[in-house]
């Protein structure tokens, strides 16, 4: 309907500033409702919304400014991170009730509470875009005849049946739509057109799955046809509260929900546009600049027939979604932005370092390889058999220091010396050091190397038998010698944090799901079954126990509950290489489970993101399987053999993959569209038992490494463009 600019006051206050399009000025209708939305935007106290600072609805052009909120909209946040969970979804669901709250009070009924209306401040959610919205005792919907306005995805029943009806319980139904949204990435009444939408919101149930058990049934309320069924706000308070409890204060989803990239605005129409007034750089942190008045892009509202002489009106992108891209000539848009300084690069771990020495172990050793790295601020740490640690400059590839990090004992000339990267936390590289002899002995250590110098922070003996993936968010966990104790450090300084007792005889996998720390152990005797220990992140102590089966891993989680992929095999499962016909679905509160069998067994590497399993198989074949129905989302052939875990990225939707020969393929994840692929990069492809390739993301550039030590970085926008030398 109009234009959104980023502007500034003379006092220096930003505002965002809405002006009407010509043709719509001319309207006396809609003049009208503009009118109407600056007084009803007044009407709220603003402690919710954007508050209007000064505007002129009689103008020739109609205009409005509002505050501006530093922040996007929970539509860009749901697109670019996935759905949202604990405190994330607490937050928003009780600050939506809030904002509701102090707008019903203020007399008016929103009527188009949508996740591009939704702004997610530093201080809690804003509800933006008055374009529709009616004062309670209005019953004169400022439509013409027949005509229907709102987002059909987020409407209530009566807003399609007879808008007059239309009261604050219509925006109860809207704020049960988009929760449902926020915690599963889809609507309760998603169809292939906003027709079958409309149909589905008017006759048939919603569709739950995903929704957290307590929170679903307070939804499925609010979602209920007739608005006079549907619970009061004050009463919704409570029971949100209930059902999404405070977690622990020093879990990290504690952090508040905005973005880093407080730039992207022009909401207020229902868009996603961004201003434009300010450059984002890469701490998330606005750098301001000079900007002339009404110099931003528009973002506008479409109309679609639906029926014979009625209209509804969404917002672009139905519903609240970016579109789908098909090939790699699609606009650069899609792709995020790159490193400051970035180039295409390609390099190798046994090049000579800064100072012109040359890695003593590497380059004459048959047992060079199945090197594996990881991006830590813009730069890449790597190692691997007889591979010294390395950091790489992340835009050019160049060695910034490879570490000293080498067996100095009697007879270190026939030693060998392998390195397992565990992690890059806290500014400390997190390695295993695995010391084999002349004479067969050996003996495994952790250690911490400082990211800034390579130089040694501190190092543990370890036993390397019982305890597998050691490094969990912020904490290191490090076996004793005997594998019975397990002890948790700071990745920095390797202080004591707490001690864990593991059963006798057990191997024990630790992994983070969510937001908690897990301990999956597994006996020597199969028919016992795994057991799963939830562990209190501050002090070890053992929150629950869990059963598993025997010949299952932890991939992450679906809505809520704990997925874990079941293999075909006599041994604990591992997400690489594996044969698995089921996943199984495990409420960590209640411990009930339930399994999904797959359609088919596959035999490959999976990830589950996105409440989406991604398999790939070793003839480059990569299927989209839903971890709820266990069918094929989508399936896609690629050139990309041999390929490891796929690597998912939320913010553009895009899935990649990369074999052990260097080769690199792009996925849309909607369609399962092969977006490109590379020739191989690597010089010798390896074969046998190796640590697969993996894609790594380094801001909007990408970084690979192949089992031979090979590193490279692509722009995914531009893959074909030719590496430097790093």
């Amino acid at each position: 309907m109009g234009v959104v600019y980023w502007g500034r006051s003379r006092s220096g206050r930003d505002v965002a500033v809405k002006v009407v399009h010509a043709q719509y000025a001319e309207d006396k209708v809609f003049r009208a409702r503009f009118r109407q939305e600056i007084e009803a935007v007044r009407k709220v106290s603003g402690a919710f919304t954007a508050p209007v600072v000064d505007a002129d609805p009689e103008a020739v052009r109609p205009w409005m400014a509002t505050q501006y909120v530093a922040g996007s909209s929970l539509a860009e946040r749901i697109r670019d991170h996935g759905a949202l969970k604990g405190t994330q979804l607490r937050r928003l669901a009780l600050g939506l009730v809030e904002a509701l709250q102090d707008i019903h009070r203020a007399g008016v009924v929103h009527r188009d509470l949508k996740p591009a209306n939704v702004l997610m401040a530093e201080d809690g959610p804003r509800v933006i875009d008055f374009g529709i919205s009616r004062a309670v005792e209005n019953h004169n919907t400022l439509t013409e005849t027949g005509q229907m306005i709102g987002t059909p995805p987020f409407m209530s029943p009566e807003q399609f049946t007879d808008a007059r009806t239309v009261g604050p319980a219509s925006d109860v139904f809207s704020l049960a739509a988009l929760l449902v949204y926020s915690a599963t990435g889809r609507g309760p009444f998603d169809a292939d057109s906003p027709y079958l939408t409309a149909f589905r919101v008017v006759h048939e149930r919603p569709e739950l799955n995903g929704v957290p058990g307590p929170l679903r049934a307070v939804l499925e309320r609010c979602l209920v046809k007739d608005a006079a069924d549907r619970p009061r706000l004050d009463v919704l308070a409570k029971e949100f509260a209930e059902a999404l409890p405070e977690s622990d204060p020093m879990d990290p989803d504690t952090a508040t929900l905005r973005l880093a990239d407080p730039g992207a605005f022009a909401e207020t129409c229902g868009g996603t546009g961004g201003a434009g007034a300010g450059k984002i750089t890469r701490s998330g942190r606005t750098r301001r600049r000079r900007v002339r008045p009404w110099t931003v892009a528009a973002c506008a509202v479409g109309v679609l027939a639906l029926g014979t002489g009625w209209y509804i009106r969404f917002g672009p992108g139905f519903p609240d979604s970016a579109p789908a891209v098909s090939s790699a000539s699609s606009a650069d848009s899609r792709w995020a932005a790159l490193p400051t300084g970035w180039q295409p690069w390609q390099t190798t771990m046994h090049e000579t370092a800064r100072r012109g020495e040359v890695d003593p172990l590497a380059k004459d050793s048959a047992d060079a390889g199945d090197a594996t790295c990881q991006t830590y601020e813009n730069a890449v740490y790597c190692a691997g058999n007889n591979i010294l640690p390395v950091r790489l400059d992340g835009r050019t590839g160049a060695t910034v220091w490879r570490s000293a990090l080498a067996t100095s004992a009697e007879g270190a000339d026939k030693a060998r010396d392998n390195f397992e990267l565990l992690g890059v936390r806290d500014d400390a590289m997190l390695l295993q050091h695995y010391v084999y002899g002349a004479d067969g002995s050996s003996r495994a250590s952790i250690v911490a190397l400082d990211t800034n110098s390579g130089e040694q922070l501190w190092a543990r003996q370890r036993n390397n038998a019982t305890v597998d993936q050691i490094v969990s968010g912020d904490l290191v966990l490090t076996p004793d010698p005997t594998g019975r104790l397990v002890t948790a450090r700071s990745p920095r300084t390797g202080t004591d944090r707490w001690t864990l007792q593991l059963p006798s005889d057990d191997y024990c996998q630790f992994t983070t799901a969510g937001s908690r720390l897990y301990a999956q152990c597994f006996p020597d005797d199969a028919a016992k079954g795994a057991v799963l220990l939830e562990l209190n992140k501050a002090d070890g102590s053992v929150l629950r126990r869990l059963k598993t089966p025997y010949t299952s891993s932890l991939l992450g989680t679906v809505g809520g509950r704990l997925g874990f992929v079941v293999g075909g095999g006599t041994g604990p499962a591992r997400p690489e290489d594996l044969k698995f016909g089921e996943i199984w679905l495990l409420d960590p509160d209640t411990g009930s489970a339930t399994t999904t069998k797959l359609t088919t067994t596959y035999d490959g590497s999976v990830r589950l993101a996105a409440d989406t399993l991604w398999i790939t198989q070793a003839n480059g074949q990569v299927t989209a399987v839903s971890p709820l129905t266990g069918k094929p989302l989508w399936q896609t052939r690629t050139d990309v053999e041999g390929s490891g875990q796929p690597t998912y990225d939320a913010r553009t939707r895009t899935l990649y993959l990369a074999s052990t020969s260097g080769r690199v393929a792009a996925l849309d994840t909607r369609k399962g569209t092969l977006l490109w692929e590379t020739g191989a990069h690597a010089d010798q492809p390896a074969s046998g038992d190796v640590t697969k390739s993996k894609v790594l993301l380094n801001g909007g550039a990408l970084v690979v490494s192949t089992p031979d030590g090979t590193v490279f970085s692509l722009d995914p926008a531009h893959p074909e463009r030719k590496p430097v030398s790093g």
